[in-house]
């Protein structure tokens, strides 16, 4: 474990893996992450889409289940069950050792249910009670219209990601839906000591849609805009972590802490830098404070690992952050707009990679039932 790594985690950040690959899980290569530091995995339908479309590390599974009569969703099903058990198991350790704080493999259920509560719900107790380990969390959509759904299922026990957040209004709402949850589960006679969730608040994306908009403002003759550009991001990211503290530090969920209830944790999604003339390590160095998490994608960690500085970044310069959101008003940015723009193509994007990945194991099936 880098230096780097063991002083994030003394600031109060777990990192945790945004890939998860077959390949990886029977290498080892998964065991060395989680002994470097990495105390839990993430993943989604385009991880999936590119771990089997990119290697033949399924094929022999495909061919099995192919030959069993299974249809390409539920041949899909299958392999995406086993590498999130495989993946629970090998983190199993991480979650014991740290009560249950840490150690968790998120799975993502049809984003095609997206904006189906009655579907959300039914779905991701299906994939939990088939996986029947403490240390899985279901990721569901931070949707308004799925906001129900998370707090039943967080009600009835479930662990959840609440994910394809963007907007600070969303994630307040979404926290407080946790602590409704936690207070019915409570009330009913549960544990809320036993009920672990995050919200993934996703962030290099929200500088990509605004910096576009800012470009198109500076070429029409407002130049003084150019210092807003990679800023908007951090910013939103920050003014989000506020709200976090105003709901999980008031008496209100203090009574369900004295219980045992865990806050909330924000997890910072997206943290890759897509934008070159950034710093690789902007979204992880810029986010550090406690009570998070950051879910690193593969060239992200090792960047980190390699040359990250690890400081409480997360609560300093929050007059510059809320001055650069107001900034943006004033520039006639609506970040509302813009967030819930990039909800609808997130939802969007996961829908594509798995039509895409079904494809793919469609054409691999075929095969095997055609003997070919």
């Amino acid at each position: 474990m880098t230096d780097q790594v063991k002083e994030l985690k003394a600031l109060g950040q777990s990192l945790w893996y945004d890939n998860i690959e077959r390949g990886m899980l029977k290498s080892g290569e998964m065991a060395r992450l989680i002994a470097e530091g990495i105390t839990g995995v993430t993943s989604n339908p385009t991880i999936f889409m590119k771990a089997i479309s990119g290697s033949d590390a399924y094929d022999e599974a495909i061919a099995d289940l192919a030959r069993r009569g299974l249809s390409a969703y539920e041949i899909y099903d299958a392999l995406v069950l086993e590498d999130i058990a495989a993946a629970a198991d090998l983190l199993r350790p991480v979650y014991d050792e740290t009560g249950g704080a840490d150690g968790y493999v998120s799975i993502e259920p049809n984003p095609a249910l997206a904006y189906d509560v009655e579907g959300t719900v039914a779905e991701i107790r299906r994939i939990l009670d088939t996986l029947d380990r403490p240390n899985v969390m279901a990721k569901a959509p931070g949707t308004l219209e799925a906001i129900p759904a998370i707090e039943q299922l967080l009600s009835e026990g479930y662990n959840i990601n609440i994910t394809l957040l963007f907007s600070p209004g969303t994630y307040e709402k979404v926290a407080r839906a946790y602590v409704s949850a936690l207070e019915k589960l409570a009330a009913g006679g549960g544990d809320p000591s036993q009920v672990a969730s995050v919200a993934s608040f996703f962030v290099s994306r929200v500088d990509t849609a605004v910096d576009k908009q800012l470009q198109e403002l500076i070429e029409g003759g407002r130049p003084e805009l150019e210092r807003l550009l990679g800023k908007a991001a951090v910013a939103n990211s920050k003014v989000a972590y506020q709200r976090f503290k105003e709901v999980f530090h008031d008496d209100r969920f203090r009574a369900l802490e004295e219980q045992g209830a865990r806050v909330q944790r924000p997890l910072w999604a997206s943290t890759s830098t897509k934008n070159p003339a950034y710093s690789d390590v902007l979204y992880v160095e810029t986010l550090i404070g406690p009570d998070t998490v950051n879910t690193l994608p593969g060239a992200t960690f090792d960047a980190f690992r390699d040359h990250g500085r690890a400081a409480p970044t997360l609560e300093a310069d929050l007059e510059e952050a809320e001055a650069v959101m107001s900034e943006l008003a004033d520039a006639g940015i609506d970040m509302e707009q813009v967030t819930s723009d990039l909800v609808v193509a997130g939802v969007e994007a996961f829908s594509k990679s798995l039509d895409e990945l079904l494809a793919i194991v469609e054409e691999k099936r075929s095969r095997v039932v055609a003997g070919t």
